[in-house]
């Protein structure tokens, strides 16, 4: 039978799940052998959850160019030497730092963890490791030429669902996998219908805020509150929109699990309309090592799962999105964007077999949070899990899908050439243009 018809036989289906910790930024763990000496790039925001962490090492610099927002936490890091602009804080300190904590808006996280790699300190950037595909690999190009440690900061890749998916797959246990759906409720009116977006008109710059700082690279334009601290995610200078946001998190589990790579096409769909609308990206990846071609849907603007018969979601945090793997012999699905609680879709008796006989563990487990494990890969040497070899890969595949939103149709993908053939207007997408002043990694090119 086809799929679908799969999922709308299946009888009885088990409630019952692996049900892991939840991931909780900044969440204690274990901790490294010895304390880093970190500068942290962005305090207010987002950051506020990854503080917590860092305050259990020795916090020598501190970056933020917004001293409204992130008033309360500057506050706390009394006898610290603060700074607005990351390059002033990095040519001052260098020597004083052995790594930096990334958590800024996704424009500025690839020019923050290069000037650091420059001065051979170890990098922590969140998700999306880049705002373009030529960042993502120079990126890389980078870590390999600096030879530091580095992290991604999607929390998911630590978990024991995403090691369990890789160890269940590898083992046959699925089958053969040709088509994987995920989905978020998130969507963003930024992208499919501009004119629904906050009114973006010029507004006052507030005199506790670095306009020009907080650009950075970007081409100038006036402020408005729904760039900064609001909205930036959605709107595509600044972010990535929903793909950046949560596909970091939710696709990484099938993109790794079953060694995707890269894809060579990308279609969209963009449907819906008014103040709800949503859309469908599909990835097209190539047979690889005698396994099949794989699609890969990611639905935006979805409540709920864009399949029959699954269990319903029970919390709001399962209501946010989820994952399913549809395999020849078994089908694999967790809700919520990280993999924190693990299914197959069986009858009741099949799944506490299942679970009486599960295949070996092959894959080393990550104690603490996702930070711990970058520490300590700079203290240990240990190789962290999310390291750029395997999270700018993601971050590449991930941005592929906002090319093609953003260029309103289906592209194809030249990998070795980095280029969209045909369409040399989306150039400006794969390699964004930046501001004097704001230009790094050509040498690595050279």
């Amino acid at each position: 039978m086809n799929r679908r018809q799969f999922i709308q036989t299946t009888a009885a289906v088990s409630a019952s799940s692996f049900v892991l910790p939840r991931f909780a930024i900044g969440k204690p763990g274990v901790s490294a052998n010895s304390k880093l000496n970190l500068a942290l790039i962005g305090v207010g925001g987002v950051a506020r959850g990854t503080n917590p962490w860092a305050r259990r090492h020795n916090i020598v610099a501190v970056c933020d160019v917004d001293q409204r927002h992130a008033a309360e936490e500057l506050a706390t890091f009394a006898g610290v030497p603060k700074f607005k602009d990351f390059r002033v804080m990095l040519d001052k300190m260098h020597k004083e730092i052995d790594a930096v904590v990334i958590t800024t808006p996704d424009h500025t996280h690839f020019p923050a963890s290069i000037a650091a790699m420059e001065r051979g300190l170890h990098v922590f950037v969140q998700k999306p490791a880049t705002h373009d595909i030529w960042q993502s690999r120079t990126l890389l190009k980078a870590a390999r030429h600096y030879g530091v440690v580095t992290q991604m900061g999607n929390q998911g890749h630590i978990t024991e669902g995403i090691r369990l998916a890789k160890e269940w797959y590898d083992a046959g246990l699925l089958g053969e996998v040709e088509e994987v759906i995920a989905w978020t409720n998130r969507t963003s009116l930024a992208i499919y219908h501009p004119e629904h977006i906050h009114k973006t008109q010029k507004e006052v710059v507030p005199d506790t805020l670095d306009w020009d700082l907080w650009l950075g690279p970007v081409e100038y334009r006036h402020y408005s509150k729904y760039y900064a601290p609001g909205h930036w995610r959605w709107h595509f200078p600044f972010g990535s929109g929903a793909l950046g946001d949560i596909g970091c998190h939710t696709l990484d589990t099938a993109i790794w699990a079953l060694g995707l790579g890269m894809p060579t096409k990308i279609d969209v769909d963009f449907h819906g309309g008014g103040d709800k609308p949503s859309s469908l990206v599909t990835y097209h990846f190539p047979g690889r090592d005698g396994k099949p071609p794989v699609k890969v849907k990611w639905y935006e603007g979805m409540s709920q799962a864009p399949v029959d018969n699954l269990p319903a979601p029970t919390t709001m945090q399962e209501k946010e999105g989820g994952l399913i793997m549809l395999g020849s012999k078994q089908t694999f699905y967790h809700y919520d964007m990280r993999p924190n609680s693990v299914k197959l879709l069986m009858p009741d008796e099949e799944w506490r077999e299942f679970r009486r006989t599960l295949p070996e563990k092959t894959i080393p487990r990550i104690k603490g949070s996702i930070q711990d494990d970058w520490a300590r890969g700079i203290t240990d040497g240990t190789i962290p899990c999310s390291n750029f070899e395997v999270s700018t890969e993601l971050t590449e595949m991930i941005l592929l899908g906002v090319v093609a939103q953003r260029a309103g149709h289906s592209i194809e993908w030249d990998v070795a050439n980095m280029s969209v053939p045909g369409h040399p207007e989306l150039d400006a997408f794969i390699k964004q243009p930046v501001r004097e002043g704001w230009s790094y990694g050509e040498n690595l090119w050279m």
